[in-house]
């Protein structure tokens, strides 16, 4: 039973983290569709790419005992191929100057993790010491990672808008977070639940967000659509004047 119940809760975190890793899919659409990744930032993409390479060595039998952590390589497996294709997609819609930027922090991630794994695999004899080492630096880096949704609370307190908080996003963090929790304290392993125990409030905090500030995004909204359809009338109030004088003025001339 208890063991069915690890599963469920895996196989149901791993659907809200794929989730969450698929979501800058429509900030990538926007730097492919204009050529150019504008005022965005790499940064939250090679961190999180770093998290995922950490997770996924975490999972691995290499430093696990087994698979008992297979969950996590199949679910920061599809991360790697989520955050490595953004990154890429980054460096090559980049100005030559973000390009050596990028390629001047994601180098050295890679190096890091590179030597994490050697020392994690040849020096340390164990399983036990292996996922201290690992678990212990992944912990930090998943920290990190929440750094970028403090910034977008910033913003939305500021602003007293949603707008750039999607509530779908927000409630594939907190359940993602929830269940991650969940599992990591089922198989009591404290690497695992760790990041979440930061996640669930953070999340928690951005739906509480949500429920204070949704009310004053539908009262915008009929605003800005009466406004759009003003716009358009006085353009075509303007064009159609255009168009009057265009016919009149050749029959003057004559």
């Amino acid at each position: 039973m208890a063991e069915t119940l690890r599963m469920v809760v895996a196989v149901i975190g791993n659907v809200a983290s794929v989730s969450l890793y698929a979501a800058p899919t429509v900030t990538f659409k926007r730097v492919i569709r204009k050529k150019s990744t504008e005022e965005f930032s790499c940064m939250p993409y090679i961190i999180a790419l770093l998290n995922c390479l950490l997770f996924t060595w975490y999972g691995l039998p290499v430093v696990s005992n087994k698979w008992e952590n297979l969950p996590l390589v199949t679910v920061n497996g599809v991360g790697i191929l989520f955050e490595l294709s953004y990154v890429l997609i980054y460096i090559w819609f980049s100005t030559p100057k973000g390009k050596v930027k990028v390629a001047m922090t994601a180098v050295p991630v890679l190096i890091v993790f590179c030597v994490i794994a050697i020392v994690s695999a040849f020096v340390f004899p164990d399983h036990r010491h292996r996922k201290l080492l690992v678990g212990s630096i992944g912990l930090g880096v998943s920290i990190a990672m929440y750094g970028s949704p403090l910034v977008v609370m910033k913003k939305v307190i500021q602003t007293k808008s949603v707008e750039f908080m999607p509530l779908p996003l927000s409630f594939c963090s907190f359940l993602a977070s929830v269940l991650w929790l969940t599992y990591g304290l089922l198989i009591r392993d404290i690497f695992v639940a760790g990041p979440s125990l930061i996640g669930t409030p953070l999340g928690i905090l951005q739906l509480v967000l949500h429920c204070k500030y949704w009310k004053r995004r539908v009262m915008e909204e009929p605003n800005k659509v009466e406004l759009q359809k003003g716009n358009n009338t006085e353009k075509l109030d303007l064009e159609m004047g255009h168009g009057k004088e265009c016919v009149t003025v050749p029959s003057n001339c004559n």
